[in-house]
């Protein structure tokens, strides 16, 4: 099968991309995880996770790369364009998104849901920064390749409602690669996830910038949190609406995301 047929099918070249990136990678995580001591059947811990996702996420966007200029293509054409206009989408996502945990997590605490504990501040300050880098890289590398690539591809095929659903649980089921069974109960939340950040992109004309700030806004609020430990959640019966530190997996995580997909669109249809 020449270039030329496998691009004229959609599924082939989505099969095609992760096949080489995946095929990439190997050869890196591999010894990386014998360093790490890390066993496939268990989920990493955070300090085995940042290593391995650091260096799949370094091939994601040469593969990409080699991919659109197969196409002849760039990758405006996934949404993503450097000039002023994105970045002040990404601050407005990110802004967004952060206002949006910060009323979460008030939320839970004037309901005595959630304890804050103040002697973790320092060490939530010293974790703001460098989560920051990782949420904007994260945010920025899987932007292209499930809301830019993925989307496009099956675009081809589809309607967007379609595209967006299909993209979005591939997206969540992916997420069982690193977290295993700990990532089931925030399946459904994923997969809205990724219905929220093609509604983003939709509504951002086609651009990824809005996704991107919306995507790193949340990584890098809950991260910090979660690197500080700073929030305790004393009532472990109600781990079903406040997710116990993983929003998604919780209705109040899965609240959040609707209304903001119902404030975006409010604000873009006026």
């Amino acid at each position: 099968m020449g270039v030329e047929q496998l691009f004229l099918n959609p599924e082939l070249t989505i099969a095609a991309f992760f096949g080489v990136w995946v095929g990439l990678w190997l050869p890196i995580a591999i010894p990386l995880a014998i360093v790490l001591k890390w066993h496939p059947q268990r989920p990493p811990t955070m300090q085995q996770k940042l290593p391995l996702v650091a260096s799949l996420y370094v091939i994601a966007p040469l593969v990409l790369w080699g991919f659109a200029h197969l196409q002849q293509q760039s990758f405006s054409v996934y949404g993503l364009t450097w000039n002023p206009r994105i970045l002040i989408a990404i601050l407005g996502g990110f802004s967004i998104a952060v206002l949006g945990l910060f009323i979460l997590y008030g939320l839970l605490k004037i309901l005595g849901w959630l304890v804050w504990d103040s002697e973790q501040v320092p060490s939530l300050l010293a974790a703001l920064p460098p989560t920051l880098g990782i949420a904007v890289w994260i945010s920025i590398t899987e932007e292209l390749v499930f809301r830019g690539f993925l989307l496009n591809q099956l675009q081809r095929d589809y309607s967007l409602a379609i595209a967006a659903i299909i993209s979005s649980a591939i997206f969540a089921v992916l997420h069982l690669v690193w977290d295993g069974k700990e990532a089931l109960p925030q399946l459904l939340g994923l997969g809205l996830l990724g219905m929220i950040l093609v509604l983003a992109r939709w509504l951002d004309s086609g651009s990824l910038g809005l996704a991107i700030g919306l995507h790193a806004g949340w990584v890098w609020g809950i991260a910090s949190l979660d690197t500080a430990q700073i929030l305790d959640y004393p009532n472990h019966s109600l781990k079903w609406v406040t997710g116990n530190g993983k929003p998604l997996a919780g209705i109040f995580g899965i609240l959040l995301l609707l209304i903001t997909g119902a404030m975006m669109w409010a604000i873009a249809t006026q």
